[in-house]
């Protein structure tokens, strides 16, 4: 039975909300097993608040514990009964063990994932992608949100290939449309590294490319995949949950000024609550670390259980349907698979 690995004590809210996600992934997906890495006795305790069937639940003991603090490159070698660089050796080691979900340091899970499962051949980088909420109610793939803040035209081309890959498998996109973040839609706008790129792109066989889009693309366009270079990918997706948070925020605040304002609120909840659902991306799950031997998903570092589950989710139908497997050959269907560069 295929195991996933959760890293109880990674995140800000951990062991709590990462183990009541995990236990709701459970429900949402059959035939799977969680292996829990972490303090025992911590995750026990959450645990014993939860009906669950504990023949498809593992806990692996570990001591120590990967903090936003620490040094990525020295904490994966020196805090090697973490309950991350613990979790990724369970992956690396394991054929039953598809993949991890954590919510702790980005930077470590980075690290972590290149030094111990390490790239598909022919990746050059590999590449955060998260779901961006749309207004058509489903999600647009964002690819790259962090990983690469320096990019080639070529890395470029890869993420476009790869989160393709991860649309198809993962969430049954046939023919998903790719745009390349830029700041405009003319073909000669951006960069140098833009423009190359929008050359580059355009005649690559296996993608549907349909030129470059703007930021407000993300949520209004109907592009499936938007492909960026990190730096701007994570401006891009900071920027859409500041929106979340400020339409929130001032929702709340103007439907609290006076009795007038809360009987509106009252007809008008269950759109406002869809709203702010809509603009909550971390709910559509975590960002998946496309081009690894394995599936890594690094969930929002303040997740709670309903943005964890999903996570865990995600790990489980990325796994079940073959995503490495699609990555390999759309790759090697380009030309790239002879060596890493």
């Amino acid at each position: 039975m295929l195991k996933i690995v959760v890293d109880a004590m990674g995140g800000d809210l951990a062991p709590k909300e990462t183990v009541k996600g995990a236990i709701d992934a459970l429900g949402a997906r059959k035939d799977f097993k969680l292996v829990f890495t972490g303090d025992e006795a911590a995750v026990k305790a959450e645990l014993d608040h939860y009906k669950y069937d504990a023949s498809r639940v593992e806990i692996v003991h570990c001591t120590e514990v990967i903090t936003n603090d620490d040094i990525p490159t020295h904490a994966i070698r020196a805090k090697k009964d973490s309950s991350l660089t613990v979790g990724l050796r369970l992956v690396k080691e394991n054929e039953d063990v598809g993949g991890l979900v954590s919510a702790g340091s980005t930077g470590a899970v980075l690290t972590g994932g290149i030094m111990l499962i390490g790239r598909i051949k022919g990746v050059m980088r590999p590449a955060l992608c998260p779901g961006i909420p749309n207004v058509r109610g489903t999600r647009t793939l964002l690819c790259d949100c962090g990983a690469n803040a320096e990019c080639k035209p070529q890395y470029l081309q890869q993420f476009a290939l790869m989160a393709t890959a991860y649309g198809k498998v993962a969430f049954g996109m046939k023919a998903p449309t790719v745009g390349l973040l830029n700041n405009g839609t003319e073909a000669h706008k951006g960069d140098p590294l833009h423009q190359e790129a929008y050359a580059l792109l355009k005649e690559t066989d296996g993608i549907d490319f349909v030129g470059n889009v703007e930021g407000r693309d993300l949520m209004f366009g109907d592009v499936d995949i938007v492909v960026a270079d990190g730096f701007s990918g994570n401006i891009a997706l900071k920027s859409v949950e500041g929106c979340g948070k400020t339409v929130s925020a001032v929702l709340k605040q103007e439907f609290k000024k006076n009795l007038g304002s809360k009987l509106a609120y009252v007809c008008a909840r269950k759109q406002i609550n869809k709203l702010r659902d809509m603009l909550d991306y971390a709910k559509l799950g975590g960002s998946v670390f496309l081009g690894l031997k394995k599936v890594i998903v690094k969930s929002h570092g303040n997740s709670k259980a309903n943005a964890f589950g999903p996570s865990v989710v995600q790990a489980v139908d990325a796994c079940r349907n073959g995503l490495v497997g699609e990555i390999e050959r759309m790759l090697q269907a380009t030309g790239f698979g002879a060596e890493n560069e």
